[in-house]
């Protein structure tokens, strides 16, 4: 052991030579920063926005005038020329007249010819008829003048055309056909009712409202929503009168649509009679029931209040609906007036036209209901 320890150094093995390893990872690092570098100065120093995209300029070049019009107004002052068939020479502008100013009946009207305001009252569905403050009844406010008429002596007949206002079109086409003394009633279910109430009043036609009243055979024959029904609350029918009241304005009073059984029930039927005679509306009974109580009730409350004589239209051919109005023409000249009920179906209407046309060589008055209702 000794010995070992006491040999010169030199006598020992030398240890074999490391292996060298280059910095890969540095020199990489080092390429990365040049490139950025390079990228940098680049932005910085070379004005180039299309970072060194080829382009080529070209000019857009064409034979084709677009709007010779605007170029020349674009260059200077240009002369319009009109079309000398659609503007001949020597022609000039024509003015509008002034409107015509409203008739006395049509005076104060709102808008759409609705309700006056002061013979109108709120509701939660709308606005209703009443009396005004100085006592006028929605019946003299809105009926057709015919002093006339009645002051002539000569037998008068009354034409009410029932279910309008369902069908717009319809409805339009009839209030052109009919004369302007026909009475004209609209059902409360239109979509459009205040476009065709509005055209029917500005023709000079005078206006009912239609109600539905329960009949005999209810519900299977409906006369639509809000039916007036025995033994409900008055204050339940009250509440459909006045919704049904508030679908349209200018009307003289209601007429009924069915109602057999709701007007035989004096318990019923007179709270509408009594509202009718507050509001001071008329109401006219479509005469199909016997045993309609509207007579006795519209007398008791002071409602004015008539009848129809005969519906006209029962067979809608138009041979049956003029021997009907014939019928009605009898009944004129027998008792000094007569009123008729007919659909507004267009054959009906058609055929009412025409008779109505040739009512006044016969000595008879064509004449709006109001006029018969006491």
């Amino acid at each position: 052991m000794s010995d070992e320890l006491s040999k010169p150094l030199t006598g020992r093995k030398p240890r074999a030579a490391a292996k060298r390893h280059w910095p890969v990872a540095r020199v990489l690092f080092g390429l990365l920063a040049l490139i950025g570098i390079a990228f940098v100065l680049r932005i910085v120093l070379v004005d180039d926005p299309n970072g060194g995209r080829p382009t080529q300029e070209a000019a857009i070049t064409t034979t084709r005038n677009g709007n010779s019009l605007a170029n020349d107004v674009a260059t200077g002052p240009v002369t319009i020329t009109a079309d000398p068939q659609q503007y001949p020479a020597g022609s000039a502008i024509t003015t509008m007249d002034e409107p015509a100013p409203l008739s006395p009946s049509t005076m104060g009207l709102p808008d759409m010819f609705g309700a006056l305001p002061d013979l109108s009252e709120e509701t939660a569905d709308g606005a209703i008829p009443r009396v005004s403050a100085t006592g006028q009844t929605p019946f003299s406010a809105y009926q057709r003048p015919a002093v006339t008429a009645v002051a002539s002596g000569k037998p008068m007949v009354a034409i009410v055309v029932t279910g309008l206002g369902i069908n717009e079109q319809g409805s339009l086409t009839a209030i052109d056909q009919l004369p302007a003394d026909v009475t004209l009633a609209f059902a409360p279910y239109g979509r459009t009712l205040t476009t065709t109430v509005a055209a029917a009043r500005a023709d000079g036609h005078e206006i009912l409202l239609e109600v539905p009243l329960e009949p005999f055979d209810y519900p299977q024959n409906d006369p639509g929503p809000q039916t007036l029904l025995t033994g409900d609350p008055a204050r339940a029918n009250l509440d459909k009168l006045f919704w049904l009241m508030s679908r349209f304005g200018g009307y003289v009073g209601l007429i009924n649509n069915m109602g057999a059984r709701f007007t035989a029930s004096a318990a019923d039927f007179s709270t509408v009679m009594e509202e009718l005679g507050a509001r001071g509306l008329g109401y006219l009974d479509d005469g199909t029931s016997n045993r309609s109580l509207a007579p006795q009730l519209a007398e008791g409350n002071k409602v004015p209040f008539s009848r129809a004589d005969l519906v006209i239209d029962t067979n809608p051919s138009r041979a049956s609906i003029l021997a009907a109005l014939a019928s009605l023409e009898a009944k004129a000249l027998e008792n000094g007036q007569a009123i008729g009920i007919v659909s507004a179906l267009p054959i009906s209407v058609a055929a009412v036209a025409e008779w109505a046309r040739e009512l006044e060589a016969k000595g008879i008055v064509l004449v709006p209901a109001s006029a018969l209702m006491k």
